[in-house]
């Protein structure tokens, strides 16, 4: 009996692990860049037992994090995979370097990265893996940088995804130049600004504050977090009272946290959960 339980018990064990999400390392070849960037997919344990076209959320880190951020920080490492299986959800989460911003640089061709998202690695996902391959299966959020790289990259590009998001977005870089300035910090960002990188006038020029035009006109469903003790609190404050007095719809949600991990992967579920119903009001067919 004893040798029995064991069995059963490792049984279950190996069962629970067969039919947990998988994740690929997959290589995308820049010619933007004229490099080759990595990008972690997680597919949904769902996606080997059907032959259905799967919805895929886009998944940016932050500054000074990599594209495996979010499958290594987070206090619980399977929540990204987690998620995936919960709602039948492709999940991609491309590399951004270290402090890129996602945009196209203005004076560095070897960092292009909103060129590099949005024609180049959804290209690629797409031929690799069935996926809803148009707007109405496809959304994109991220975190403080990434935060700031989805909202920009969704305004910019409004044919590309059906929703977007944003947890403790950095969505007025000058905050960051005003919060840290020293020669160290400048000499990462001048390969994305140049040598005018202590110019405030370069960040306004790529901020999303200042894309409140782009935003309304494209009317995509957005949700926007902070955390209140975040040092980024005050600009997501000001987006959102933007918006609100364009009469631009979104969810925002300010909530107790920091600009830490432990605050990311609290906000992550409500942003697959907004999405979701999006997915499901577009009447996408989810894979089972």
């Amino acid at each position: 009996m004893k040798y029995f339980k064991i069995l059963l018990f490792l049984c279950v064990l190996s069962s629970g692990i067969s039919h947990a999400a998988k994740v690929d390392t997959l290589q995308i070849a820049s010619t933007a860049m004229s490099k080759t960037y990595k990008a972690a997919i997680v597919l949904p344990n769902s996606y080997a037992k059907s032959k259905s076209a799967f919805p895929v959320m886009y998944l940016l880190h932050g500054a000074y994090g990599h594209f495996d951020d979010w499958l290594k920080k987070t206090p619980d490492s399977e929540l990204v995979k987690n998620l995936a299986d919960q709602y039948n959800l492709i999940i991609v989460m491309p590399e951004g370097e270290i402090f890129s911003f996602y945009i196209d640089s203005p004076v560095n061709t070897g960092s292009q990265f909103e060129t590099f998202v949005t024609k180049e690695v959804i290209q690629k996902v797409d031929k690799t893996y069935r996926t809803i391959a148009n707007k109405n299966g496809r959304v994109i959020t991220g975190l403080s940088m990434g935060g700031h790289g989805a909202l920009y990259l969704s305004a910019r590009n409004p044919d590309l995804f059906c929703a977007a998001g944003s947890m403790s977005g950095a969505v007025d870089m000058s905050v960051m130049l005003n919060r840290d300035s020293s020669a160290q910090v400048l000499k990462l960002i001048e390969p994305v600004f140049g040598d005018k990188s202590n110019d405030i006038k370069m960040y306004e020029q790529h901020a999303v504050l200042n894309m409140i035009d782009k935003i309304k006109a494209n009317k995509l469903p957005l949700i926007i977090d902070c955390g209140i003790d975040d040092f980024l609190i005050e600009p997501n404050k000001e987006l959102h009272r933007r918006l609100v007095y364009n009469k631009v719809e979104h969810d925002y949600t300010e909530r107790p946290g920091a600009h830490t991990w432990e605050y990311w992967e609290n906000a992550l579920p409500f942003h697959v959960l907004f999405f979701n119903k999006i997915v499901l009001k577009n009447q996408v067919v989810v894979g089972k």
